[in-house]
């Protein structure tokens, strides 16, 4: 691009000359821009000078726009528009009222806290889109770190120091299962117990099964992985149609109880998870992402959860 070839105009002086031709006149102009005649003429001479062309001619009756002028006013109006416009969309995206959002998260946070807090967030911000990818640990780091999604949501015990982290919850797990289970009298479930009956789980790379594959190891114990499926959903319906039992964190007690499941903790060992959200290093978070992320902080909660293991302890 030739930059010489540019003038050198602000938006004051495009805004005063498409002023003067909307009005005909220097005197309704300087009144429309509260500014003197005599500073108005030296804009316009300004201006003139900058493109090297005459865009008006002064006669002693009336105002005229010369040809070039006409050409030079609409490119002018052109600008200013688009300006306009470019502002009203920053400001816009400032204020949260316009954007995109993309949240990793493993499957069981996407399946069971997200769709709360994505609808308490578009309460007040209807023109945000939300794009959430689920996947297990692996994938959400990996999403994160190429930044295909703005931040995820996982288990943060262990994560590489290229990430921060914000702590949201620590999550107990839990055995699910269908109702007459002949676990389902017991007050809690021992990882021996479990190991004795068929599961339903999630793939061999999803961090939480290769964690309960550890401790089954530590132990002497092998689990049944009977039914491996990809979605989270998928486990409740295969638990709910009697295919095994389930091991699932905490936040996911409400769905499996709301799904006509039995829920009991998992005892001896007693398992905890640190839920939070991961960010890239030195990455920026856009205005959109900000407000999102502080809805996350703001609203997570295992109240429901909490709730939850009462009523499953009152069964």
């Amino acid at each position: 691009m030739n930059r010489s070839a540019i003038p050198d105009l602000s938006s004051r002086e495009l805004l005063a000359v498409c002023t003067i031709a909307e009005h005909g006149s220097f005197m309704a102009a300087s009144l429309t821009l509260n500014i003197s005649q005599p500073a108005l003429t030296r804009t316009v001479q300004r201006v003139e000078q900058a493109i090297g062309l005459e865009v008006f001619r002064r006669t002693t009756r009336r105002l005229e726009i010369t040809p070039a002028g006409q050409e030079f006013i609409a490119l002018a109006n052109r600008i200013l528009a688009d300006l306009r416009i470019s502002f009203e969309s920053m400001r816009e995206i400032s204020d949260e009222q316009r954007g995109q959002v993309i949240v990793a998260a493993v499957m069981s946070v996407a399946y069971t806290q997200l769709p709360r807090i994505v609808a308490r967030y578009r309460e007040s911000r209807t023109r945000i889109e939300i794009q959430i990818r689920e996947g297990v640990h692996g994938t959400v780091l990996d999403d994160v770190r190429s930044g295909v999604a703005d931040l995820g949501v996982t288990y943060i015990d262990e994560v590489p120091v290229e990430f921060s982290a914000i702590t949201l919850a620590t999550e107990a797990f839990h055995v699910v299962m269908p109702k007459g289970h002949p676990l389902s009298s017991k007050a809690g479930i021992t990882l021996d117990e479990v190991s004795r009956y068929a599961m339903v789980s999630l793939p061999k790379e999803a961090q939480t099964r290769r964690f309960l594959d550890g401790l089954a190891s530590a132990a002497g114990l092998i689990l049944q992985h009977a039914v491996t499926v990809n979605q989270f959903a998928t486990v409740m319906q295969c638990v709910h149609a009697r295919v095994g039992l389930a091991i699932v964190p905490g936040g996911a007690v409400p769905s499996a109880l709301s799904a006509g499941l039995i829920s009991r903790p998992l005892t001896k060992p007693v398992v905890n998870r640190t839920v939070g959200v991961v960010l890239l290093r030195d990455r920026g978070l856009t205005p959109s992402a900000r407000g999102f992320l502080g809805q996350l902080q703001d609203d997570w909660s295992l109240s429901g959860a909490d709730e939850s293991v009462r009523q499953e302890n009152s069964v």
